[in-house]
């Protein structure tokens, strides 16, 4: 079964890449609600004529796009049902095809947002194809997100009510260098805020609060809080406060990212961050800011998955390896709620989020392969 999959998708290859620049040819950057409602308009005629009798669901997020939900199957038992995420967002501004256009060279197909992760939403439709077209049946939901890349903001609670229904879920995003990732880091991103009193530098400085100072003096406690053998990273990542030249500055903020491989350690550096305090009682410190994404352990209901997908690969004729990683996807949020997912499913490639973004167009058939083979093999 497996290697007439791998010669059918390969085949199929020509096809398969000639949509992925199709869709790649639409730019839609996060909060772009025309380009996103662009987007998932052309991705509802493709799933209705991919999927047979499927249920299309659009939902609206005021002020940022349109998710895209697909189920096919009518089974509402989550130990039945496979859950497929992805999105439709990109963080390319609307222009960057004049910089980073869509075009094949050496293998390469090349546009922004084709790694991360437009070129493995054909994968999911070609998938898809071929279940209809053999006529087997699964109970699988696809969701595409439309606001990934920001946060999740309006998407997270789709992506945990879609996973309680689920028992597994694939995530479609990008592999790292073929391999899938079997954990995720948690993700928090803070905002510590100085609030002091502005006085003239040169006549009374004494009767100003600089919260420049006083914030700056916290920057080397704040990196203290990593902890690298527990997989723990803080970083003060922007810094900013001041008027002018001859004030004492009255106001300043820094932006903190916060990685952690366990969520008692991103609630230990939230507790930390909330306990800093001035030397000079006149400022204040406010904290803003919070845990964006739970991380992606490495459990042993996620390796048991992995190495199911592993021996499937191995089938179609590849080795699939695995890794852990500091970035968090929407998988970390399926994850938290104790459902296994195999996350970087995606078509190997490279540059994510650079003008340089590209997928290798030999490894198309080989998702695809992998993909379908692990939903026929429910």
């Amino acid at each position: 079964m497996t290697n007439s999959l791998f010669e059918h998708f390969r085949q199929r290859q020509d096809a398969i890449a000639a949509e992925i620049a199709e869709l790649v040819s639409i730019e839609s950057p996060s909060n772009d609600v025309a380009a996103s409602g662009k987007i998932v308009d052309l991705l509802t005629t493709k799933f209705r004529a991919a999927a047979g009798p499927a249920s299309i669901e659009r939902i609206k997020a005021e002020d940022v796009g349109e998710h895209l939900i697909v189920r096919v199957g009518d089974a509402e038992n989550p130990a039945e049902r496979t859950l497929i995420l992805g999105h439709t967002d990109t963080v390319h501004p609307t222009g960057t095809l004049s910089q980073n256009p869509i075009r094949t060279e050496n293998g390469r197909l090349y546009g922004p947002g084709t790694f991360d992760m437009k070129a493995n939403i054909p994968i999911v439709l070609e998938a898809f194809r071929y279940l209809c077209e053999e006529n087997i049946t699964r109970q699988i939901t696809v969701l595409l997100s439309c606001d990934e890349e920001t946060g999740s903001a309006t998407g997270r609670e789709l992506v945990e009510r879609e996973a309680a229904r689920s028992s597994r879920c694939f995530v479609l995003e990008p592999s790292d260098s073929g391999r899938v990732k079997t954990g995720r880091k948690g993700t928090g991103v803070f905002h510590l805020e100085a609030h002091g009193l502005p006085a003239h530098a040169g006549l009374e400085p004494e009767r100003g609060a600089n919260a420049v100072a006083e914030l700056a003096r916290c920057v080397s406690a704040i990196h203290a809080l990593a902890d690298r053998d527990a997989g723990t990273t803080v970083n003060v990542t922007t810094f900013s406060g001041g008027t002018a030249t001859n004030v004492i500055p009255a106001f300043a903020v820094c932006d903190i990212d916060v990685r952690f491989s366990r969520m008692a350690e991103g609630e230990r550096v939230g507790a930390e961050l909330a306990k800093m305090r001035p030397s000079d009682e006149r400022v204040k410190f406010v904290l803003k800011g919070q845990i964006n994404r739970p991380p992606l352990e490495e459990t042993a209901a996620v390796l048991s998955l992995y190495e199911h997908a592993k021996a499937t690969a191995a089938s179609i004729g590849f080795e699939l390896g695995r890794t852990r990683v500091g970035g968090a996807s929407d998988g970390n949020f399926v994850a938290a709620l104790g459902i296994p997912v195999l996350d970087g499913l995606g078509i190997s490639g490279d540059g994510a989020h650079t003008l340089e973004e590209y997928v290798e167009i030999d490894d198309i058939p080989r998702r695809a392969a992998l993909l379908t083979a692990l939903l026929i093999g429910e």
